[in-house]
């Protein structure tokens, strides 16, 4: 046990809740671990676990004042050294201020600062952890990245029953453990996405498009960043940050993601083709915009550029994921589209299901590989989706390497 985490530098942020006094707990078992911990707190958090255990927990000086003197920027320093932050207990205040980017003190600053995964541990009452403007700041957290343990049902400090209370210690631990267990299983990998829809103009105010979100690819990027890899994102017209570390190239039709696709290609190991690339384009592109008029208008379309089946004859030893959204014989059209382009793994989803459709921080999805095997998976967040898309695509990687 004591190697799991030999090396690793982990800053522990704790906020000021009740439950506070978990963290030391929390604290001794990531040391016993062999991780390298930094205590930061917020002010707050000095009423209710005394700096000095802390400290002599740790074996470090424990931070909170932005402003104490120092030899170098501390929260520059302290955000660069750090392979994971956790935020253990985050109360419903500090999970505003992170939400807002708000840098008060020296955590909130240190956290703007950072480029590690960050991990959130909430507690609170159930009234406010079920308050609309908590939701809110944890589902916008969620998007940026930012990993959610979410609170446990149980006794709380009010004297109510419900959620709110701080996750158990050893599930926080056990979850820091997988998060940094995960961060090499990509090392020394490139991996191209491509995410979002594509847009096919019709005249200089109108086009065809999809309503693909992007943000099943834009969490494929995140999470094999998050695993050592270089990523390279290749997205259509989409409202998503782009996620640290992940260099983004932006296009708007079939065509120029085809292009970039083919110039990128080369340097990929593992390909990841999750954006909703248009299948059809007006023929004939109006220079100005269509009036509206009395006579029916018909617009003839031809088809795309089919990027996945370019890419068959390049596959070498490339790992290539593709992805179906189908609304009828899932599995049936899901087959065929993994056969008929030499795909590795396809993710395939019926976007008819309620939480599996467009422009939804969910999925529900089936994961084929080219042997036949079927992995159903049940609904889950688009992030955790990710995750398992990842690991399937690392072990097929190790196969045919």
């Amino acid at each position: 046990m004591a190697a799991m985490l030999s090396g690793k530098k982990i800053l522990l942020g704790i906020t000021g809740s009740i439950a506070a006094y978990k963290s030391l707990q929390i604290l001794r078992d990531l040391k016993s671990m062999g991780a390298d911990v930094q205590v930061v707190t917020t002010a707050a958090a000095r009423r209710f676990v005394p700096p000095l255990t802390l400290q002599v927990f740790s074996g470090r000086p424990v931070f909170t004042d932005l402003f104490d003197p120092h030899e170098e920027v501390i929260h520059l320093t302290l955000a660069d050294e750090a392979d994971l932050i956790l935020i253990a207990p985050a109360t419903a205040h500090f999970i505003a201020k992170m939400a807002t980017g708000l840098a008060d003190d020296l955590l909130g600053n240190l956290l703007l600062a950072a480029s590690a995964p960050i991990l959130i541990a909430p507690a609170m009452d159930i009234g406010m952890w079920n308050h609309p403007s908590v939701t809110e700041n944890v589902a916008l957290l969620q998007k940026r990245g930012v990993q959610i343990i979410e609170p446990e049902v149980g006794p709380l400090a009010s004297g109510k029953e419900g959620k709110g209370r701080l996750a158990n210690e050893k599930t926080i631990v056990e979850k820091v453990v997988s998060l940094l267990a995960s961060e090499s299983k990509l090392a020394g990998e490139v991996v191209l996405v491509t995410a979002g829809p594509t847009q096919e103009p019709i005249d200089p105010v109108r086009f065809i498009s999809n309503r693909s979100s992007g943000k099943m690819g834009y969490a494929l990027a995140r999470v094999a960043r998050e695993w050592g890899a270089r990523v390279i994102l290749i997205s259509g017209p989409t409202s998503l940050p782009t996620p640290p570390g992940v260099e983004r190239i932006d296009v708007r039709t079939a065509e120029e993601m085809k292009k970039e696709v083919e110039a990128r290609y080369s340097e990929a190991t593992l390909v990841l083709m999750a954006a909703a690339v248009g299948d059809y384009r007006p023929e004939a592109v109006s220079s100005q915009k269509i009036k509206k008029g009395n006579a029916a208008r018909s617009i003839r379309l031809q088809e795309t550029e089919d990027i996945l089946a370019g890419l068959r004859s390049r596959k070498g030893k490339k790992v290539i994921v593709g992805f179906a959204a189908e609304t009828e014989a899932l599995l049936e059209n899901a087959r065929k589209k993994l056969s008929g382009k030499g795909l590795d793994l396809i993710v395939a989803n019926d976007v008819t299901q309620e939480g599996a459709g467009f422009d939804v921080d969910t999925n529900i999805a089936q994961l084929i590989d080219s042997k036949g095997r079927i992995v159903p998976l049940p609904k889950m967040l688009k992030e955790d989706l990710a995750r398992y898309i990842l690991n399937e695509a690392v072990g097929i990687k190790k196969g045919v390497s």
